[in-house]
C-alpha cells in the first residue's frame, strides 16, 4: 500500500507541476492513459479529488494544491540526499580504525598520516596503539600494522614498509663474556631488555653478524 501510494504521489507531483498529462507522461516514461488511471486510483484511495481535468489542461484542486505544497520540500530533500549519496561514491569519506604497535606507529604511520589527512579530509582515522597483537576482527578494526611473520594466514596483507633491521646493544664486559660462551656453543641465548607482548613468543631468535661472522642467538627478556 505504501509503495503504491509513494509511486502515485510522485506521479501526481509531476502532473501538478507540468499541468499536463502529455508532458508528465513523457517525463515519467509512461503512457497518458496509464498515468491518468494511476491518478484516479490515488484519488479513490485518498477519497479526495486532487485534479481538475479539462480537454486542454489539468489543474490541481484546492486539496491537490495543498498536497503539492506540503510534499514539495520533502521530495526536494530526498532528491538532495540521493545526490549526496551519488557524490559520495566518487569521494572517499567515513571512518577508518587501525591498530598498530608503538614502533609501527612512530616509524610507519605518523610519517604518512599528515599527507593522508590532507588528501582525504572527509576520512576520520582512529589509531589504537597496542603492542599485544590485538585481534583485528574481534576488535572491529579495519586494518592492523604487523610484522610480516605476525600476519595470520587468512588475513590479506600489503607491505607498507621495507624490511626492518634490529640491533642488539650490550656493554663491553657483557660482550666479552658472551664471546667466551660462544666458543663453547654454536648457538646461545642471551639476556635482554625486551618489550612485553602478551601474545608474542618468550624468546626472540635470529642471526647476529659480528666481524663478518654469523651465529644464531636467542634474546630472552629478563627485563620487560
Amino acid at each position: 500500500m505504501l509503495k503504491d501510494n509513494f509511486n502515485d504521489l510522485l506521479s501526481f507531483m509531476v502532473v501538478a507541476s507540468e499541468r499536463s498529462f502529455t508532458r508528465a507522461a513523457a517525463q515519467l516514461g509512461v503512457s497518458q492513459s496509464a498515468l491518468s488511471h494511476a491518478m484516479r486510483k490515488l484519488e479513490a484511495r485518498l477519497d479526495v479529488r486532487l485534479l481538475t481535468r479539462t480537454t486542454r489542461s489539468v489543474v490541481p484542486t484546492q486539496a491537490g494544491e495543498q498536497l503539492f505544497t506540503r510534499l514539495s520540500p520533502h521530495l526536494l530533500e530526498i532528491e538532495q540526499e540521493l545526490t549526496a549519496l551519488r557524490s559520495a561514491r566518487d569521494k572517499p569519506a567515513g571512518a577508518i580504525r587501525i591498530v598498530a604497535g608503538e614502533h609501527a606507529m612512530d616509524a610507519v604511520l605518523w610519517p604518512v598520516l599528515k599527507a593522508f589527512m590532507v588528501q582525504y579530509p572527509d576520512i576520520n582515522v582512529e589509531v589504537t596503539v597496542d603492542n599485544g597483537l590485538t585481534d583485528i576482527v574481534d576488535g572491529r578494526f579495519d586494518a592492523g600494522v604487523r610484522l610480516g611473520e605476525q600476519v595470520a594466514k587468512d588475513m590479506i596483507a600489503v607491505r607498507i614498509a621495507p624490511d626492518m633491521r634490529m640491533a642488539v646493544v650490550d656493554s663491553t664486559d657483557y660482550l666479552a663474556r658472551l664471546a667466551c660462551r660462544r666458543r663453547r656453543s654454536s648457538s646461545l641465548t642471551t639476556a635482554a631488555s625486551t618489550c612485553a607482548c602478551p601474545r608474542a613468543a618468550d624468546c626472540i631468535t635470529g642471526n647476529l653478524n659480528a666481524t663478518g661472522a654469523s651465529f644464531a642467538c636467542g634474546l630472552r627478556g629478563s627485563l620487560r
